[in-house]
């Protein structure tokens, strides 16, 4: 079966812009691009997802029913699930293929990088 070759990236159209995954950490580390579209969506569903929160700490102070909260707290998950799949689609699209189309270390890394977050986010 013959290899495709890895697909380049237009820096026109994909600028390095800082996002959810890519906030400096300890390493200063930032993500290689990401969609404004997508960069959006996450930072409305996170906000949403924050009011879901608070109103889950307010249904516990007003002793809601068990049942009501448990169903809240299953639909926070879902939503933090989403935006999950939203990062990890942009880590693979853009930080990945990066990373292994460079080759060496850098490919090496990225591949223990990613079965790393496949191990610790299928649970």
């Amino acid at each position: 079966m013959p290899l495709t070759p890895m697909p380049t990236f237009d820096d026109a159209a994909l600028q390095a812009v800082a996002c959810g995954c890519g906030t400096p950490d300890e390493s200063g580390r930032k993500a290689v691009a990401v969609d404004p579209d997508t960069k959006t969506r996450n930072l409305k569903r996170l906000r949403r997802i924050e009011g879901q929160i608070r109103g889950l700490q307010k249904m516990v102070e007003d002793d809601r029913y068990c049942a009501d909260i448990l169903t809240q707290i299953s639909s926070a998950h879902e939503a933090l699930r989403a935006v999950g799949r939203e990062l990890m689609r942009n880590h693979l699209k853009h930080c990945a293929a990066t990373a292994i189309a460079a080759g060496g270390d850098e490919r090496d890394a990225m591949y223990d990088e990613l079965v790393d977050m496949m191990y610790k986010h299928s649970r």
